[in-house]
């Protein structure tokens, strides 16, 4: 039974949560963190999420806009705005191909090859999760592998998916968040 639970997941069974205290009718959400604090920062992600909903099947989940303290960033890095999207892939969407949309989008956007690790940029957008599929490939960890440790990624996640468990773990996103240490630069920036 272990290897068929396993297998549905890899094969993308649907992660599934309430939306506004309804059951979503969506089988597969694919859920992404943006952020940008390089230039219009706020206007990045709204016109981020525009270009998202291009790629949705259904109107965009889309929480609201956070600023947040760079994390790990080299000295004097500008604060981060921060949010949170889930979009209903294409029936005929992966992961892969919806992460190689995200890359152009974020070039779209002024992205550059990275010199620095986690150097200021106009927009970086992350997959999350992808339905309730599990990645380990170098091109592609799912769920992504540092989301249930970063505020700047749970708090937006969860005012859209406030009970989803990312696959692979138990706690879900409201549970996860209440683990972190309190910090109290993150501040809502638009409702």
């Amino acid at each position: 039974m272990r290897a068929a639970s396993k297998r549905k997941r890899e094969e993308g069974g649907g992660l599934r949560f309430k939306v506004g205290g309804s059951k979503s009718e969506v089988k597969t959400w694919a859920l992404v963190a943006l952020g940008s604090n390089l230039g219009d920062a706020r206007g990045n992600i709204l016109r981020a999420f525009q270009r998202l909903q291009e790629l949705s099947d259904q109107p965009l989940l889309r929480s609201s806009l956070w600023e947040t303290a760079p994390v790990d960033c080299p000295p004097g890095s500008a604060p981060f705005i921060n949010a949170a999207v889930g979009l209903a892939p294409r029936p005929t969407e992966t992961a892969e191909s919806l992460l190689a949309k995200l890359q152009a989008i974020e070039k779209e956007f002024g992205r550059k090859p990275k010199k620095l690790l986690n150097e200021p940029r106009p927009l970086d957008l992350d997959l999350i999760a992808f339905g309730g599929e599990i990645r380990q490939r170098p091109e592609l960890i799912l769920p992504h592998p540092r989301a249930h440790l970063r505020r700047f990624v749970l708090q937006p996640l969860s005012e859209i998916a406030p009970g989803l468990a990312l696959p692979g773990r138990s706690e879900s996103i409201v549970q996860l968040l209440q683990e972190l240490p309190p910090d109290e630069s993150i501040k809502k920036v638009e409702g």
